[in-house]
């Protein structure tokens, strides 16, 4: 069982059989991530950061944790003058990169983004995937942008998609950007990355103020998939994945 906890924007703690997951940690109003420590208390702490941007990347992280077995993984675009010199685990990603010694889990692969940073898919001890977009996204804003803009954006995001279909089988749960500023086109990546990739269970993010967002996305959940949505709209809801 995995249990899927929210901590706010694209940050999200997953506790799995090997480890505890912290995701892209911007800020936690509600206090979760004390709780989910201090209930796996011997579990080692994997920290992921998909880039530098400050709503995806808060230094308080290497603060926390500390009577932990803490690994760092992190975006080669976090300048390493961020992170304390000594006492810490840190590995730093680039697209494409593997890492296959970090405790609790079997492999980290980075893909790419659409904006800076990577993007991380996680093999678990028993085979099954973490996906977390980091700001891998269809970025575009068809109301503003031009036809050949448009289509640029979504070929470059095709691409890296693309990749992670032909590498991946199966996701059991991907966190994707489901950005409300983007007006009409804000499900638009999710639909495409849904379309090629086969996920069990799907977690939106990313919400920029309008978390109903996150409700309303199972609406656009292409008819052809299996894929289960939830909503996790507030800072502190988590989930249980069987299975």
């Amino acid at each position: 069982m995995i249990t899927v906890t929210y901590l706010d924007h694209s940050g999200f703690a997953l506790t799995t059989p090997g480890a505890v997951m912290i995701f892209d940690y911007y800020k936690d109003p509600d206090k979760k991530l004390e709780k989910v420590l201090r209930d796996s208390p011997e579990k080692p702490v994997l920290f992921f950061v998909s880039h530098h941007h400050p709503d995806h990347f808060n230094t308080s992280i290497f603060e926390l944790a500390q009577d932990r077995k803490r690994t760092y993984i992190l975006a080669n675009d976090i300048f390493s003058k961020f992170v304390p010199k000594t006492g810490l685990s840190v590995a730093w990603m680039s697209a494409g990169d593997v890492i296959d010694s970090i405790p609790g889990i079997t492999q980290v692969k980075a893909y790419g983004s659409t904006d800076t940073g990577v993007s991380y898919a996680i093999t678990l001890t028993d085979g099954s995937v973490i996906f977390h977009a980091g700001d891998l996204n269809d970025w575009h804003w068809s109301e503003e942008s031009t036809e050949r803009e448009v289509a640029k954006a979504e070929e470059r995001f095709k691409v890296i998609v693309d990749r992670i279909a032909e590498e991946i089988p199966e996701i059991k749960i991907a966190m994707f950007p489901v950005d409300a500023r983007m007006g009409t086109d804000f499900a638009k990546g999710a639909q495409i990355f849904l379309s090629k990739v086969k996920v069990d269970n799907f977690f939106p993010m990313h919400f920029w103020g309008e978390p109903q967002k996150a409700c309303d996305f199972n609406a656009y959940v292409p008819a052809a998939t299996a894929t289960r949505c939830y909503c996790l709209d507030r800072p502190g809801m988590n989930v249980e994945i069987k299975g």
